[in-house]
């Protein structure tokens, strides 16, 4: 059996930059371990696999894995899946599409050679104390920005968002594996378990994604599903209207940049995140 499957920079301005993105389509008939394989062998932050495709319609049903678990959301993977979808498998290069994933159908439009989706309602969970970061970082008090609370935010998965005051502050971030891992498990709602540092330093913002995976300590270059987050944080804390550019991934060496346009009006959040896409490669894999 042969599976057509695609690579695609997500949140790239040019290739060799963003997030690294594997689509695999025609997946229906696939196992949940087929898939975790695939996603493992590859390597990549995450892989799709488009499980149902109705070219009537311009919809899909798509499952996301990382190289350790299935992602109930995840941001980079439906802009990348949803480009290739709107221009390499549908007819007429539509430029507004839903996914299907597994909190729900999310819409995505195409708009200014940039790939949007809509995120669903954010839930905002405990706000936490800064005290502990000083025993598994290398952070001080002068370090965090204190506008803001710690708090974790999930609008399908959840990350906990910490506002840091500088950039110089947020690029020299260390973080103890094992100490962190003790801290994300006894104070992380869900079972996705990450930290989404950000800082809004003179009208810029720029942020880092840092998590476990096999007991490693990784950094991602460009989260959308953390982004949504971030961007219903700063609807709620910052400013009700809201359009900036999130920098992520230079410390990777892979810049990324992750458009924001939200606005929330009586507790309804409208949170739109887009991005380029560059195409890479296509072939095709054997099981």
């Amino acid at each position: 059996m042969k599976l057509p499957f695609y690579i695609v920079d997500v949140f790239a301005k040019e290739k060799y930059a963003g997030n690294q993105l594997a689509v695999f389509m025609n997946a229906e008939n696939l196992s949940t371990t087929d898939m975790k394989k695939i996603a493992r062998e590859i390597n990549f932050a995450e892989s799709t696999f488009v499980t149902k495709l109705n070219v009537e319609s311009n919809s899909a049903e798509i499952r996301i894995f990382t190289p350790s678990q299935e992602m109930q959301f995840a941001g980079h993977p439906i802009i990348g899946t949803s480009w290739i979808l709107m221009n390499k498998i549908f007819r007429n290069n539509p430029k507004e599409i839903e996914l299907t994933v597994k909190i729900g159908a999310i819409p995505v439009t195409e708009r200014n050679n940039l790939v949007w989706l809509k995120a669903a309602q954010p839930q905002f969970f405990n706000t936490l104390s800064n005290d502990e970061f000083f025993n598994f970082s290398n952070l001080k008090s002068a370090d965090f920005d204190l506008r803001f609370p710690i708090q974790e935010v999930t609008t399908g998965s959840a990350f906990v968002l910490v506002p840091i005051a500088t950039k110089k502050a947020l690029d020299a971030i260390k973080l103890d594996v094992e100490k962190v891992n003790t801290w994300l498990g006894r104070n992380c709602t869900t079972e996705h378990k990450a930290l989404y540092f950000f800082c809004l330093e003179e009208g810029n913002l720029t942020s880092r994604m840092l998590y476990l995976q096999d007991n490693q300590l990784m950094e991602d270059a460009a989260t959308g599903s953390a982004s949504t987050c971030l961007q219903a944080f700063l609807l709620h804390y910052f400013r009700t209207d809201l359009k900036i550019t999130n920098h992520q991934g230079e410390m990777m060496g892979r810049p990324s940049q992750i458009e924001f346009d939200g606005k929330v009006v009586q507790d309804n959040f409208d949170i739109k995140i887009g991005g380029k896409t560059h195409f890479i490669a296509q072939g095709e894999w054997s099981l």
